[in-house]
């Protein structure tokens, strides 16, 4: 058996000591020299080491990975099997095509645009993002969520119908392009960490009722009121109840259920996927042949659209930039949990490596580039992108035809679309956002973790009732409140000794673990900082005066001794934290309690060093283990049991001008040995006990 110290008590301990005890059992005690880090010897900060890692990384690339770094295209493209892929990917891009089509006409009507620039935000984006996104399934376009944002921000600037509101969608393209952008390339797509996946399943659930409220128009055949509150938006269906129209209604109603049976048959069959991709265009010429045979005049259809491809064209309105700005950020932010997320998962099961920020970049680039061809703010979409991987894509080249037919589209085939009736549209929106209503997600919430399932519901009720900016708003601060309060009040455990083990768990998940009387040992699970350090020492102070005996083993004593910390877990410590330790380490001094402190982060332990506390607890107090902090301690106690009729005695053994742990240890079992002996090797160790410690508890009760 042995005894480890993480640092010497005085400096010419650097050897280890072999120190016999009994015929029966040996005891080793083990000096670790650690080097106590200092500024000096410390590689700098850690952000300097990132930082002169990643220009060593980068002096090492070759020329083919700057290529793929700028190009990430290439990583697939020098890989690309054409007789095997080609077949596959073709046939993927033809699918998510003939989806994308109707899907993104429809979505420009939800974001209160022209058709046709739903069709142009299909165009360039997706050729961009080909070449710059690092994703080979991901398919980019416009998507419900992102529409709904911009129809809720540019209604209330200009007219739908106005062309500024065309003017302001593209600029606001232009923006959220230059924010991913400038995120990617600054590695900033970590920020988005900090909003948990119950905000986004809360926000998204609202803005799915929403978005399926604000398409009921066009199925009641009259006009409501444009919001992006559910209450208004009832007030206005009910007002207008007068005014409703059975033909749309009827059409609209046999259309969404052709497309939620086709879904449904595409998702349970593997045979029939196929109606999952075909189902939009499937009710778009129904539609069409339907007004084209009958000529109903109570059902609106969508009217001209221009032919041809968009023309370059610089953005404009730029003095309304600024207005603009917290809608960017909303939908940049949007674009980084679904996209990327997306983008992540389909990598996994295709066995790629995916860079979110290269991701982040490569959606910038094609919005930007888009902006310049009248397209409005463009995603990765959720649907569209299951649709691609399920057909087999293998790689971009399934978003290369798919842009190739949107192009064939703009130029031969809008004369066909002007017939499409507007409830068709509409039941796509619908069919397509039934799937964001998560309410599975809040059952599975609800059994796991009510929290979660509380920041869920506050997320979706401020959504629908506040609207979408202040129902994120609330999410995101009440969902980085659970953060700041679980950081604040971090998780700290009393640890005991398991039978027969040398290891230490925590004694509420393990009641058989051995504790010991006049000693608590406490493991605090997080970094230490200026946020929790009231909180650690109010639980200290608590584990001190509570410290429960009845299940206790070891001398019988009746008052706590040592306080032992188990700082394996905590990573950081700043400077209101050590004051903490300081003041912490008095209060205990006047009470006769030391402090033990083991398994210190190097990190950690060159903030102590820096900060004196190191000097000030005694090196003699650090450990390498646990279960070496006892040992010494337990026999501290043990003597205080002896000498418990001498107060002076117990004073002594925790006095400012206290010998090293071996010279106490040496007076207090009566041992007649020079402390350079002892320390060197020579003579009995006062350490020594009748059983093995591995096996048994260390003191047991009788003792």
């Amino acid at each position: 058996m042995e005894i480890t110290y993480a640092s010497p008590s005085s400096p010419n301990l650097t050897a280890l000591a072999a120190m016999p005890s009994s015929a029966t059992t040996k005891r080793t005690v083990r000096i670790i020299p650690v080097q106590h880090p200092t500024v000096t010897n410390s590689s700098s900060s850690s952000s300097s080491f990132v930082f002169s890692a990643w220009l060593s990384k980068l002096r090492k690339m070759t020329w083919m990975e700057w290529i793929e770094l700028f190009f990430p295209c290439f990583r697939w493209i020098r890989v690309y099997n054409w007789r095997e892929y080609f077949q596959v990917d073709f046939m993927a891009g033809i699918t998510v095509g003939v989806m994308l089509v109707p899907q993104s006409m429809s979505y420009a009507k939800l974001a209160g645009l022209q058709p046709i620039y739903g069709l142009y935000s299909c165009f360039v984006p997706i050729f961009v993002y080909s070449i710059f996104g690092s994703s080979r399934q991901l398919a980019v376009g416009p998507v419900a969520l992102v529409s709904l944002l911009v129809s809720n921000v540019l209604s209330g600037i200009a007219d739908p119908s106005s062309e500024l509101y065309t003017e302001l969608a593209i600029l606001l393209a232009l923006m959220v392009g230059i924010l991913e952008s400038i995120m990617g390339l600054l590695r900033l797509g970590w920020l988005i960490r900090f909003i948990s996946h119950s905000v986004i399943s809360g926000f998204t659930t609202a803005s799915a009722i929403v978005i399926g409220l604000s398409q009921v128009k066009y199925f009641l055949g009259y006009n409501i009121d444009k919001s992006s509150k559910i209450i208004p938006l009832v007030e206005s269906i009910i007002a207008g109840a007068d005014k409703f129209s059975w033909p749309p209604f009827v059409m609209g109603s046999i259309t969404l259920a052709i497309l939620l049976v086709m879904k449904h048959l595409g998702k349970s069959r593997k045979h029939l996927r196929f109606l999952r991709a075909s189902g939009p265009l499937t009710a778009v010429i129904l539609g069409t042949v339907f007004v084209n045979i009958f000529h109903p005049s109570s059902i609106s259809v969508v009217g001209d659209i221009p032919q041809g491809l968009p023309n370059f064209s610089v953005p404009r309105a730029f003095e309304y930039a600024e207005s603009l700005i917290p809608t960017a950020f909303l939908i940049t932010g949007v674009a980084i949990l679904e996209s990327v997320g997306i983008a992540k998962a389909l990598a996994a099961k295709n066995g790629y490596e995916l860079d979110s920020n290269q991701e982040l970049f490569g959606l910038g680039v094609s919005n930007i580039l888009g902006s310049f061809f009248s397209a409005y703010p463009t995603t990765g979409s959720f649907s569209r992108s299951a649709v691609n991987y399920e057909s087999g894509a293998k790689s971009g080249v399934s978003a290369i035809v798919s842009g190739i037919l949107m192009t064939c589209a703009l130029m031969f085939l809008t004369p066909l679309f002007e017939s499409i009736p507007q409830c068709t549209l509409a039941a796509i929106v619908i069919s397509a956002v039934i799937g964001l209503v998560d309410y599975d997600e809040a059952i599975f919430l609800w059994r796991v973790d009510k929290k979660d399932f509380l920041l869920w519901t506050i997320t979706s009720t401020t959504t629908l009732f506040l609207g979408i900016e202040i129902g994120v708003i609330i999410g995101v601060g009440v969902s980085l409140a659970f953060v700041i309060h679980e950081s604040a009040n971090p998780h700290i455990a009393i640890l005991g000794r398991l039978p027969g083990t040398t290891v230490y768990r925590n004694v509420k998940q393990y009641p058989e673990a051995y504790k010991y009387n006049g000693i608590v040992i406490v493991r605090i699970d997080a970094p230490i900082y200026f946020a929790n350090t009231s909180y650690i020492k109010d639980r200290l102070r608590e584990y001190e005066v509570t410290a429960d005996t009845s299940t206790r083993h070891g001398p019988d004593v009746e008052r706590i001794y040592f306080v032992i910390l188990e700082m394996a877990p905590v990573t950081y410590i700043d400077s209101s934290a050590v004051q903490a330790l300081k003041d912490l380490y008095q209060e205990y001094k006047l009470r006769d309690i030391q402090i033990a402190i083991s398994n210190l982060n190097p990190d950690v332990l060159l903030t102590l060093s820096k900060s004196g506390l190191l000097e000030l607890i005694g090196k003699e107090w650090y450990f390498v283990r646990v279960h070496d902090a006892v040992q010494v301690c337990l026999q501290h106690v043990r003597s205080f049991e002896r000498g418990s009729n001498n107060s002076s005695q117990t004073s002594l053994a925790l006095s400012d001008d206290k010998p090293s742990v071996y010279g106490q240890l040496l007076k207090q079992t009566g041992e007649n040995v020079p402390i350079s002996d002892l320390e060197s090797g020579k003579g009995r160790s006062p350490l020594s006990m009748d059983r093995d410690s591995h096996l048994e508890p260390l003191l047991s009760k009788e003792h």
